[in-house]
């Protein structure tokens, strides 16, 4: 089965840095050229954007929010996890069109939700999709991945990072 993933990927790759960008007045997020250039060269042009943990939103290219929404109907026996994350997923999200200026315009509930209207966020490739953090997303998990930084480069160093 194709996973939607690896389509994405094999047109293009993906920007490899997280990237700051801000959403509007309006609630039109203005993707940072490496994140417009990668999403064209996979000819993207309709995305579904959302949230699954409210806490952060998701832009998915629409054949990898099908192969997603086919995982989350088919869970099997959790199925009641998968309903539950297509309903928020819902809920807070809608179909989007990248317009000719590489904006996309936020559901207005996921801009409520989290509270993204003239704010910065920051943008992540992630398994085909784009993270978008809040500035407050985006330093809590910062000051998670810089603590004990010194352990954890030497520990990963011992199993062959360069």
């Amino acid at each position: 089965m194709d996973n939607g993933v690896e389509q994405i990927t094999i047109l293009a790759e993906p920007p490899h840095s997280i990237a700051p960008a801000k959403v509007d007045d309006k609630g039109r997020l203005k993707l940072p050229s490496e994140f417009l250039d990668w999403l064209k060269k996979a000819n993207v042009v309709n995305v579904f954007v959302t949230t699954l943990d409210k806490r952060t939103a998701r832009i998915y290219p629409i054949p990898l929010w099908k192969a997603t929404t086919n995982i989350l109907e088919n869970a099997g026996e959790h199925a009641r996890a998968g309903a539950d994350l297509a309903y928020i997923a819902k809920n807070y999200g809608g179909d989007a069109e990248i317009d000719s200026q590489g904006r996309i315009l936020m559901p207005s509930a996921l801009r409520t939700l989290l509270e993204l209207e003239s704010q910065p966020v920051w943008l992540e490739c992630y398994a085909g999709r784009i993270n978008v953090a809040t500035k407050r997303v985006h330093e809590a998990r910062m000051q998670i991945a810089e603590s004990n930084l010194d352990e954890k480069l030497e520990m990963l160093e011992k199993m062959g990072l360069k």
